[in-house]
């Protein structure tokens, strides 16, 4: 069972790489972020797509373990039944 989600979770990141792809070339005009009263540089849609999925990732990643959301734990014994 520990495959299938690994295949799972596999194919949804590599449909995300592909999505993020065919954005950043049909979107290659430049954008200009303002968070409160701050202005970045300009960027390319695709390129802050891809830093926002980045960090989206990286930060369930963290709070995963710091919020106590991993996955229960199995006992040895219960895969020798099949």
């Amino acid at each position: 069972m520990k495959s299938l989600a690994t295949l799972i979770t596999s194919l949804i990141i590599a449909v995300w790489i592909g999505a993020i792809a065919l954005i950043s070339v049909q979107n290659a005009t430049p954008l200009s972020l303002r968070f409160l009263s701050f202005q970045l540089v300009e960027m390319p849609f695709g390129l802050i797509l891809a830093f926002s999925a980045g960090v989206g990732v990286i930060g369930t990643a963290i709070a995963q373990p710091l919020l106590g959301f991993s996955s229960p734990q199995r006992d040895q014994d219960d895969d020798d039944d099949f």
